[in-house]
């Protein structure tokens, strides 16, 4: 058996080829596995500094990049539908953005390489799609931003790669992290409770499919696949949601 970032494998079943053991010795030195984690780290702090240099703002949370990227139900359901992915790239403050981009690179680390960097990002943007979904359903009349929504489906990939592979979530923390984050959305104020559990549900649902029972992975087409439909469909609910819970509100 060969150890690998989320358990163990045959050599036969994974080509003979060991995998890298990630542990706090790597955390800070990068991996040539990470790709699309580093991309999209990159992106969101871009968009921080241009959304803060064009506003004259240094949290980002007004001018042009804010106003047009933001996540709001109103104008969504106006025809801003690219709001539904845009709003994972802004942030209210540095703090915010640290914060989301520290725990990313953590998870981008363990995940990236085990699922490839095309079903890293596809898990990666179907969650920030979830996340959107979750805040139009609870708050469509707000405006809301950030990556936490998208990070939070990156932990419930986790937790369900880490059970495939016959870990413990709780042993390995992530279960841990996803509890205390979720009391934080419910007890702190500000915080998007929707954009948290929508991104959570969204990223263990596309888990469960890109991640087989068993090795080989055969069939790992016909499951990104099946993923991108399940993106595309949550996009379709977030803009029906968009315009129904403006007029019929849960709340």
């Amino acid at each position: 058996m060969v150890q690998a970032a989320v358990g163990f494998q045959c050599p036969e079943c994974t080509s003979a080829r060991p995998q890298k053991v990630i542990n706090s010795r790597h955390l800070f030195r990068g991996h040539g596995e990470v790709v699309v984690g580093k991309i999209i780290i990159g992106l969101n702090i871009a968009v921080f500094v241009l959304a803060a240099l064009v506003s004259g703002d240094p949290n980002g949370t007004s001018g042009p990049v804010y106003e047009h990227g933001a996540l709001n139900g109103f104008l969504v359901a106006n025809g801003d539908w690219w709001r539904l992915l845009s709003s994972g790239f802004v942030h209210y403050g540095i703090f915010h953005l640290a914060g989301n981009m520290l725990l990313l690179w953590f998870l981008a680390q363990e995940m990236e390489p085990v699922l490839g960097r095309m079903r890293f990002a596809l898990l990666y943007v179907t969650a920030l799609i979830g996340g959107s979904l979750g805040v139009l359903i609870l708050q469509p009349d707000a405006m809301t931003a950030g990556a936490s929504g998208a990070v939070f489906g990156l932990m419930g990939g986790l937790i369900v790669l880490q059970l495939r592979a016959h870990q413990n979530p709780w042993n390995s923390g992530v279960a841990g992290l996803v509890l205390l984050n979720l009391l934080f959305s419910f007890v702190v104020p500000g915080i998007s409770i929707g954009g948290h559990i929508g991104g959570l549900v969204a990223g263990a649902a596309a888990g469960l499919v890109l991640q087989p029972m068993s090795w080989p992975q055969q069939g790992a087409a016909l499951r990104s696949t099946v993923v991108v439909g399940f993106a595309f469909t949550l996009g379709a609910f977030g803009l029906a949601a968009s315009s129904y819970f403006l007029s019929n509100p849960l709340f």
